[in-house]
């Protein structure tokens, strides 16, 4: 049996990992997070005052050759973590303070340049499912599969908020919708890679749209894709 490669893209919130976790692991297949690769570098970013209101590009692409990204499986959960420069660092790339700048760090050319190079690496090699901005239309064009994921606003901050709450951290819903709007709006209108639907990508919208029919949507299209 043949194994094939998945790319995701989507608007923040719109649930891609999950999604993404849900088939690499009916599959048998890798799950790489793209996503959380840009998390990390904006992490290292603020630990070492390399960013400000803007993401500062001289200073982070001088340092990015100290940048050393990999993913380990966490026994305890059974996925696969970020580990920056051997710190697994899963939990602090998804707190509001990173989402707030991950947009301004993944448009700057260095950075994509370094993370595409490991996320082609990781991906070419087949039996992966890779989720992103840019998987489908950038890092991995050839991908067997392309689905590209949206809901509206209002719901995907409602869910990052959930999350953000169950996770201890004191936010506001409004603060949290203004994020995902503005990220939308970076993401969309970057000159790099700007975030787009590719051609031949399958458009799923789960605003009205629960986690067990959107992945016996999206699994019954990689069968079909991997008996052929």
């Amino acid at each position: 049996m043949r194994k094939i490669t998945i790319a995701i893209d989507g608007y923040s919130s719109t649930g891609k990992s999950t999604l993404a976790r849900q088939l690499a692991h009916a599959l048998g297949y890798v799950y790489i997070d793209s996503g959380a690769m840009y998390r990390a570098v904006t992490l290292f970013a603020q630990e070492h005052g390399l960013i400000g209101e803007q993401a500062e590009a001289a200073g982070l692409e001088a340092r990015l050759p100290e940048i050393d990204l990999r993913f380990e499986l966490n026994p305890a959960t059974g996925r696969s973590e970020i580990v920056l420069n051997g710190r697994n660092v899963e939990k602090q790339i998804r707190s509001l303070e990173v989402s707030s700048q991950v947009s301004q760090v993944a448009a700057l050319g260095p950075v994509r340049e370094k993370l595409v190079a490991l996320q082609r690496a990781m991906g070419n090699q087949g039996g992966v499912v890779m989720d992103g901005r840019d998987i489908g239309t950038v890092v991995l064009p050839g991908a067997d599969l392309k689905i590209f994921m949206t809901a509206s606003p209002e719901i995907r901050a409602s869910r990052r908020y959930k999350e953000l709450l169950d996770r201890g951290e004191k936010v506001s819903y409004e603060a949290v919708l203004h994020n995902v709007r503005e990220r939308d709006y970076l993401d969309s209108n970057r000159e790099i890679s700007p975030l787009r639907k590719a051609p031949d990508a399958i458009e799923l919208d789960n605003s009205d749209m629960g986690l067990k029919e959107q992945f016996e949507r999206v699994h019954a299209h990689a069968e079909r894709l991997i008996a052929k």
